[in-house]
């Protein structure tokens, strides 16, 4: 019945799904008053998990692996496809159940090959992963004598990842790149269209220091280069960056064309499930994105695993970037 909607954001997940897990964190404000103890009796929201993400339809599938989690460090790539854990049919929770800490041996295809890999599951608490996850993938790359920042937003459902972000920039790993390259492929949404405003040279940053020497520093700018990756996984409030990126030409976008998912929505525990539910319309500057998306300005599918850790959009955006 939810499937004959043909709505973005409408899917009921099982304890099954890894969904369940993280969209059970991103509404834990609303879900709060809906009951979330008898789904959670302690409060705390986590799975035991490796950090993989997969399409819904094709669950064994990776389509992205998140930076500081056992996937990446066993190294597991977009694109793999796990056949089966410790020698059973593979399930994204199940396979770890019971097996924190202990090492499992995945069953992975990778192009023609199928190769062996042991991976550490741990338990997995979904803020604390994206987060992660965003700090981890922050680099530099080093081409055409330019240093080119690099940093991953898994999920931007919550003003603390861009904080993190601005964080990176101001102080961090990034600090003093010579231009940015904002990837925004896969993940969740929930971005606010106020966060483009990292791009908007014509304010001033405020460096604030305390009477102990502690420096923070506030309405931080990126006055630099800068391209945005996006793809089929790029979703909901990131496609309103993406829009936005494009119309008012912030940069390169670089990729594929978003999802066209961008329906407001909240979530409900019914049953044993989580029901996702779309509740508003949304529109950007009139426009409306659900089921169309974002197209790029620059067009690059997405390389296949079996290109080994080759990834094209990224490489097409350093090129761009460096002048190469």
């Amino acid at each position: 019945m939810l499937s004959e909607l043909h709505a973005s954001h409408t899917r009921f997940y099982t304890p099954d799904d890894p969904e369940y897990y993280q969209l059970a964190d991103i509404f834990v404000g609303a879900l709060r008053r809906r009951g979330l103890q008898r789904a959670f009796p302690d409060g705390r929201i986590s799975y035991p998990g490796i950090g993989i993400i997969s399409a819904f339809e094709a669950r064994n599938t990776i389509t992205g692996v998140i930076d500081g989690t056992p996937a990446q460090q066993a190294g597991l790539r977009a694109g793999d496809e796990i056949i089966a854990a410790d020698g059973t049919a593979f399930e994204p929770i199940g396979s770890f159940h019971g097996k924190v800490g202990k090492s499992v041996v995945l069953e992975v295809r990778r192009g023609a090959a199928v190769v062996q890999i042991p991976v550490r599951p741990v338990d997995l608490e979904p803020t604390g992963m994206f987060l992660r996850g965003l700090e981890s993938s922050a680099r530099v790359i080093e081409s055409n004598g330019r240093r080119i920042g690099y940093v991953h937003v898994w999920c931007y459902a919550g003003s603390i990842y861009q904080r993190a972000l601005e964080h990176l920039l101001s102080q961090g790993a990034l600090k003093d790149a010579d231009a940015l390259i904002w990837d925004l492929r896969d993940g969740w949404g929930g971005a606010q269209p106020e966060y483009l405003d990292l791009f908007n040279g014509r304010a001033p940053t405020m460096q604030v220091t305390d009477g102990s020497g502690r420096s923070e520093f506030v309405n931080v700018k990126w006055r630099k280069p800068v391209a945005m990756l996006i793809n089929g996984g790029t979703r909901s409030g990131k496609e309103v960056l993406a829009y936005g990126f494009k119309k008012y030409r912030l940069g390169e976008l670089i990729g594929t064309r978003t999802e066209g998912a961008v329906l407001a929505a909240t979530a409900f525990l019914i049953g044993s499930g989580l029901l996702l539910l779309a509740v508003e319309d949304v529109r950007v500057d009139g426009e409306r994105l659900e089921g169309v998306g974002v197209t790029p300005t620059i067009e690059v599918p997405a390389g296949a695993a079996s290109a080994g850790a080759d990834d094209p959009q990224l490489s097409r955006a350093v090129a761009v970037l460096s002048g190469t």
